[in-house]
């Protein structure tokens, strides 16, 4: 799951699943954003209007939102929440791609300069846009309830009013560096790594096993995390998951009765033969001599 527990299932809140056409939701920021969410991806695309103090870290930058603000976030790019503050004023709204584009178009979303990865995804908005932005969020909270056939076209109009003021504006260049880029992204990479151990299912593969994997997820150039990695650690990024997968391996053909197939898919590998080479080339052993007693 890429979401955060507080966002997991919010898509699905109410009945937004009309033929064919993704799914929506729009709340109040003050009733899920008042503590910090962590550093993941999210499972939808996402436009917040932020009212009150926030600050919005990325892999290797970061943004401190002290004034209105609008704020787009797409499934591709992982960041931290941290308000400024007891109160959090504003709104959000979540989509699927499907919902926004409808029937009618075949681009991506991702195209767009407002989800652009690597782009700048914060507005900086005027008092009288906070009060049109205000009025559009909250006729999509009224309209969402209602019975009305059509009500979907009609929140994706609000939508499209939103990104459209968007696009009339340039985005917010105040972004900060952090401290220790480095040292972040390479601890990112660490705690990534971590949370897909231990595995307890046969029926899990691993999904991150490579160091492009990492970069990808951390939306980071993966020279740009092996360097930090090297940097921080003295170790390659590579080695580091070579020798997680490893004592993971060892783990699981000691203390569970999984066949060595059911090991090596679990670990992400598609033949059992490949799992055996590399297990035999880290340890000296095949996976099936390590259990048994060595005479």
């Amino acid at each position: 799951m890429n979401t955060t527990k507080m966002e997991a299932g919010l898509i699905h809140g109410k009945d937004v699943r009309p033929a064919n056409i993704g799914q929506f939701n729009v709340f109040r920021l003050m009733d899920f954003c008042n503590k910090p969410t962590p550093y993941v991806r999210r499972d939808f695309y996402k436009i917040s209007l932020i009212t009150n103090p926030v600050k919005v870290s990325y892999a290797d930058r970061g943004i401190e939102v002290t004034r209105p603000a609008l704020m787009f976030s797409n499934p591709l790019v992982p960041y931290s929440w941290e308000p400024i503050g007891a109160m959090q004023g504003g709104y959000f709204c979540i989509f699927t791609e499907a919902f926004l584009t409808g029937q009618t178009r075949n681009d991506s979303i991702n195209d767009s300069p407002l989800y652009k990865t690597g782009g700048n995804p914060v507005f900086f908005l005027e008092e009288a846009q906070v009060g049109f932005l205000t009025s559009l969020f909250e006729k999509m909270r009224s309209e969402i309830d209602t019975d009305y056939p059509y009500k979907y076209d009609l929140l994706r109009n609000y939508v499209n009013l939103i990104i459209h003021e968007a696009l009339k504006m340039q985005p917010s260049t105040a972004y900060f560096k952090h401290k220790n880029a480095a040292e972040r992204i390479a601890t990112l990479f660490m705690e990534l790594l971590d949370r897909q151990f231990p595995i307890d299912s046969p029926q899990t593969s691993l999904k991150l096993k490579s160091a492009n994997d990492f970069a990808l997820h951390l939306n980071v150039h993966v020279n740009h995390l092996n360097s930090a990695v090297r940097k921080i650690t003295g170790k390659t990024t590579t080695a580091h998951i070579i020798d997680k997968i490893t004592q993971e391996a060892k783990a699981l053909l000691l203390h569970t009765d999984w066949s060595v197939a059911d090991v090596a898919f679990s670990l992400g590998f598609e033949y059992t033969t490949y799992f055996n080479n590399f297990f035999k080339k880290q340890t000296g052993r095949t996976p099936l001599s390590l259990r048994k007693p060595v005479i």
